[in-house]
């Protein structure tokens, strides 16, 4: 493989290269357009080809590899420091080539198809459930304006919303029932939409070994291991569970100067929508502990006993993480019994 380092900045047309060599000296630059690429790389001797994380970076990531190349994609965050002068095509490629040579520098895994599969369906269920919410509102506060309120809940407002509109007597006109039976039709659609999504994830977490071994988690179901998978894969890119903790964002901020250590809230680092359903899971397991006598339990009930809720549910998530991490670089299923080994 040629020693040459190529900084490659992707668009949507019109892609630019700049090729590096071990030094940090620009050797050329070249420009191509979107039908070039493939078949420029085809025949490119193999090198070592990085780009930005960035839109349509894991299609370049997979194809380049296919052709020969050892690729790499860097975090936009860390390729500023290094771009000099003005802010062009060219001066962004050759920053991308320069950041990848420093020691240390921290790569992004891009994913297989199979993972961009689930966090499409992951992106398009998060959209809707957004849209459910906004429309149900919608059809609570303009319910409220003809003195008509329900208790909270989208089932709930499924449900007692046709009895309303069956009533003869609640004030409403022939016009405002029709637009509300219109907004009960959407919010019906968008519900079965969702419950046809979850079909989807469920179907494709139990066809997945991956997904079935997290699954074996207390706190973990069929949506959670899918967006595990579908963020981290088979966790290869992080050294420890420490360290896939610290990139979700579920360990504390610090802020220590001199000899005086200050540990603020969570960083809320990485993925959002991964660390939410974390949470979300850790919530779960923690309101359905009971009597359990497991480790995990009792280590549940320690937590409970001396924070808050809302603290255990994050300092639970915490766990989950590092102990996911555990079971997939070590191909092993869940075992409670080990939870301060494999958290570790």
């Amino acid at each position: 493989m040629s020693k040459v380092t190529i900084g490659l900045d992707i668009a949507k047309s019109v892609f630019h290269l700049v090729f590096m060599n071990q030094s940090g000296r620009v050797l050329r630059k070249k420009k191509l357009r979107r039908h070039q690429m493939l078949s420029y790389f085809s025949q490119l001797e193999p090198c070592i080809v990085v780009m930005e994380a960035c839109g349509s970076c894991h299609y370049w990531c997979r194809e380049l590899t296919k052709a020969g190349h050892e690729v790499k994609a860097i975090a936009p965050q860390y390729v500023v420091a290094y771009r000099k002068g003005n802010k062009h095509d060219y001066n962004d490629a050759e920053a991308i080539a320069e950041a990848s040579q420093r020691e240390g520098m921290r790569f992004v895994p891009f994913k297989s198809q199979d993972q961009q599969d689930i966090q499409l369906m992951h992106r398009i269920r998060e959209r809707m459930i957004a849209q459910q919410t906004a429309l149900s509102n919608q059809i609570r506060g303009l319910l409220s304006e003809y003195g008509i309120v329900y208790a909270r809940g989208v089932a709930t407002l499924v449900k007692e919303l046709p009895l309303t509109l069956e009533e003869a007597d609640n004030g409403l006109s022939m016009l405002a029932r029709r637009q509300f039976q219109g907004l009960l039709n959407d919010l019906r659609e968008l519900r079965e939409h969702i419950k046809e999504m979850d079909k989807e994830l469920k179907a494709f977490s139990q066809s997945q070994p991956v997904c079935e071994r997290l699954m074996s988690m207390t706190g973990i179901g069929p949506l959670i291991a899918t967006a595990l998978y579908a963020g981290i894969g088979q966790g290869q890119a992080f050294n420890s569970g420490r360290h896939l903790a610290a990139w979700l964002g579920v360990v504390p901020k610090q802020h220590t100067t001199g000899d005086n250590p200050r540990l603020l809230g969570i960083s809320k680092r990485g993925n959002t929508y991964l660390r939410t359903q974390i949470i979300n899971g850790a919530r779960a397991a923690l309101r359905h502990i009971g009597d359990k006598t497991d480790k995990v339990s009792e280590w549940c009930r320690a937590c409970l006993a001396r924070m808050s809720f809302n603290k255990a549910c994050v300092a639970l998530a915490n766990k989950m993480v590092r102990m996911a991490w555990a079971m997939l670089h070590y191909q092993q299923d869940y075992q409670p019994g080990l939870i301060n080994k494999a958290a570790a």
